[in-house]
């Protein structure tokens, strides 16, 4: 029986640190874990002590992610906040969380645009819970009078693919030189700002017919 290796404390975040750097650059099927060892100055060995396999390490990275701006996005749902609130806080929970996790917008566009080839059933379902939980959101605002009603994940793509684009497209930005683009600063805050503009935009109920939208009876 092979003897298990000596576990060097660290190991882990160690491995996961390495990893999210490897996949955001090379995707799954690029990503190597020889590369990932030696970045995380450990032996390969030490990877399958703590994740079965190159899958299993990929699902905790994308499921951390989720995990955690879940969380949030379930706090806010359940809060007493007025439905307009909730949405500026959700919007603001997945943006922050994904700004502290700078590998992961890379590895979801990725994603995205391979098929979801390399994401298991139980992220899929995990990930299926955000839209889900912003569905409460509107279902509240609708009940209330407040929103239209719209296909929760119609209206989770409108939030999730523009912070997916304003973070992966950093480096892109950095080199545009044309000059009324580079003259205004562009910011996360910027980014939420119009987001939330756009989502709540999207979410005003109907104006009654004869009656345009905005002018008062």
């Amino acid at each position: 029986m092979a003897k298990a290796p000596k576990v060097r404390p660290g190991s882990r975040a160690r491995i996961l640190a390495a990893a999210q750097d490897e996949f955001a650059a090379r995707g799954f099927d690029g990503a190597n874990m020889d590369r990932v060892a030696r970045a995380a100055r450990l032996n390969k060995a030490m990877i399958y002590y703590h994740f079965r396999s190159k899958a299993a390490l990929y699902a905790e990275i994308f499921q951390a992610f989720i995990r955690a701006a879940l969380d949030r996005a379930r706090e806010v749902a359940d809060s007493p906040a007025d439905p307009a609130t909730k949405i500026r806080a959700f919007i603001r929970a997945v943006a922050e969380e994904a700004a502290t996790r700078p590998h992961f917008p890379a590895m979801w566009l990725r994603e995205v645009a391979g098929g979801g080839r390399h994401v298991d059933r139980a992220t899929l379902e995990l990930i299926g819970e955000l839209p889900a939980t912003l569905g409460r959101i509107v279902a509240e605002g609708r009940a209330q009078g407040r929103f239209r009603a719209i296909h929760p994940l119609l209206l989770h793509f409108g939030i999730v693919g523009p912070l997916v684009l304003f973070f992966v497209s950093r480096p892109v930005r950095q080199r545009i030189t044309v000059p009324a683009v580079r003259a205004v600063p562009l910011a996360m805050e910027d980014a939420i700002a119009e987001i939330e503009r756009a989502t709540l935009a999207a979410l005003a109920p109907d104006a009654p017919a004869g009656r345009p939208q905005g002018r008062p009876s």
